[in-house]
């Protein structure tokens, strides 16, 4: 499954289902899809998703080294997120999710 998240400030972010649900939790909010965050509520989704991934950031790092490809983390799966969430603050705009 894959989540793509819109607003009318910044152009659309897709990401995989399981990352994308995980990161909806990490705002606070359901993992329903599709689903929307209203203006008024954007700033404290962006505050709360950016203090749990520094919070992951904090957190000792598993290293699978028998792994083929190196593993991305939380902190660079959500910056595309984070920098939409930013800009739909700014402009005081929704944002959705499908």
């Amino acid at each position: 499954m894959l989540v793509t998240f819109t607003t009318e400030a910044y152009a659309d972010i897709t990401m995989f289902g399981d990352v994308a649900l995980s990161m909806l939790q990490m705002m606070g909010h359901s993992t329903t899809v599709p689903g929307a965050i209203l203006a008024e509520d954007v700033p404290a989704a962006l505050s709360q998703l950016s203090a749990a991934i520094n919070a992951a950031k904090a957190a000792p790092q598993i290293v699978d080294k028998a792994a083929d490809e190196p593993e991305v983390s939380l902190a660079h799966r959500g910056l595309p997120l984070i920098a939409l969430l930013a800009a739909a603050a700014k402009a005081e705009c929704n944002v959705m999710w499908k």
